[in-house]
């Protein structure tokens, strides 16, 4: 687990993958999974109604806007 300092002084623990069953209660992974849920559905209504998703390409570390017809736009 990392810490990390906002710049109103406040400390976030991050929780990793590997340390998550130590930190993380049934119920905050019962709730994890539910927005996990929401997400892919949201995507999923979005791409069947062609409207446009943002995404985040791991490779580049960019985010970006994909389109219905397929076309990418990067997010400065």
């Amino acid at each position: 687990m990392s810490i990390v300092k906002t710049k109103s002084g406040k400390r976030i623990h991050v929780v990793t993958h590997s340390n998550h069953r130590h930190t993380i209660t049934s119920n905050d992974a019962e709730m994890d999974a539910r927005a996990k849920q929401a997400v892919k559905a949201a995507v999923s209504k979005a791409e069947f109604c062609k409207k446009p998703i943002a995404k985040y390409d791991k490779i580049t570390k960019k985010a970006y806007i994909e389109y219905a017809n397929g076309e990418k736009r990067y997010v400065m």
